[in-house]
């Protein structure tokens, strides 16, 4: 698949492990300022707030510049910022909110550049494969390696997990200067707006970007105060909030590595992770217990979310005219990832007023009634590429 695949795949792994620390690390360090639900989940909020802000500029940014160049800034900057929140880790926790707004912020320039980048550097006709293996890498370091990472770390000193992300983002960013692609001259600036009209005129892509907007609202809500929900729902301890996050993993890379195959042969596979993914969170709301009884349920809605989402992610490669590829995958970003800050806050407020099972349920309620209107759609079209309209 060409150096510059795997040098770009191994960048972003190593960048995913960084953010799998941070992911378990920062609600470990808000705790240790509150145990207010609401407070807490403001970390879950404020560190997705950018989806919201900042992807369409972003995306318009990945259009116009060398895609290569742009990621690398966003890496060292992102090394920068977790250095900082590192030396300052036990400032007030409106800083920790403001650091995880910078971060996220930070995040946004990768993510838009990145879909460029693979359509670069991979042929069309491996699209689900090189997909699907990012997918599985990430996974595997964002929630299968990195959360149990951070939550060791912490526990041997509270700063430790910042400055191994810091590391992270460094040594992505050696990787990513080594990559060798056509140097991009700067394009008069791009139009922000178009990529999301283009989206919403989109049938199929504005389908599947309103069952991933629900599921990722319904998934912020849930991660908003799982940290607690882990200690006194589960009786885990800080290394065990990791383990958690790490066996969320375990479906996902598992669907990434196999979505290919069963995207092949399952015709209405897609459907049937729309209708398995809100049974599962309702397992998990009633049955789980301890990490035993949680695990099955966790496992199977992460391989139905990880084959959707390399299936969505290669039709949007496919069908998205090549000069549009940032706006529009930063406009479905804007949709789908945009909606984490309103659930984290929902969930916080959720969890505070009704208990730290109810933001499950509401999840449940709402991914359903989303999923269930959807399936006329997706089961006579599927995730295919159509042209607008």
């Amino acid at each position: 698949m060409g150096r510059n695949w795997y040098l770009l795949w191994s960048g972003s792994s190593v960048s995913a492990l960084g953010d799998g620390i941070f992911l378990a690390a920062l609600p470990l360090l808000v705790t240790t300022l509150t145990q207010d639900p609401k407070l807490i989940a403001g970390a879950g909020f404020f560190g997705s707030l950018p989806w919201l802000l900042v992807s369409l500029p972003a995306g318009a940014a990945a259009d116009r510049h060398d895609g290569r160049r742009l990621l690398l800034t966003a890496l060292w900057v992102q090394c920068v910022l977790m250095s900082v929140l590192a030396v300052f880790h036990s400032a007030h926790i409106v800083f920790l909110y403001g650091m995880a707004f910078l971060i996220g912020a930070a995040e946004t320039v990768p993510r838009a550049v990145g879909q460029p980048l693979i359509t670069a550097t991979v042929e069309r006709h491996l699209l689900e494969r090189a997909n699907g293996r990012l997918f599985a890498s990430q996974a595997v370091a964002l929630q299968f390696a990195g959360p149990p990472l951070g939550g060791l770390l912490f526990a041997i000193a509270v700063p430790a997990p910042f400055w191994a992300n810091a590391l992270t983002f460094a040594v992505a960013a050696v990787l990513v200067a080594r990559m060798r692609t056509p140097r991009r001259e700067p394009l008069p600036r791009p139009n922000i707006g178009e990529g999301l009209r283009w989206l919403l005129a989109h049938r199929t892509l504005r389908t599947v970007t309103a069952v991933s907007a629900t599921t990722n609202l319904c998934i912020a809500m849930t991660m908003a105060t799982l940290v607690l929900f882990a200690r006194q729902r589960l009786g885990l301890t800080n290394a065990g909030f990791g383990a958690l996050l790490a066996t969320l993993a375990c479906g996902g890379v598992a669907g990434a590595l196999s979505a290919e195959r069963v995207l092949a042969r399952f015709q209405h596979a897609v459907v049937v992770t729309v209708v398995l993914i809100p049974l599962m969170w309702l397992g998990i709301a009633m049955l789980a217990h301890d990490l035993a009884t949680v695990a099955p349920f966790a496992v199977v809605s992460s391989f139905c979310t990880a084959v959707w989402g390399v299936a969505t992610a290669s039709l949007r490669q496919r069908v998205v005219p090549p000069e549009l590829l940032g706006r529009v995958s930063s406009a479905q970003t804007l949709l789908t990832w945009g909606v984490q800050p309103v659930g984290a806050l929902l969930g916080g407020l959720v969890a505070d007023r009704f208990g730290l099972s109810a933001p499950w349920y509401a999840a449940v309620a709402l991914r359903t009634a989303v999923g269930l209107l959807s399936l006329g759609s997706l089961s006579a079209r599927g995730p295919r590429p159509d042209r607008p309209r």
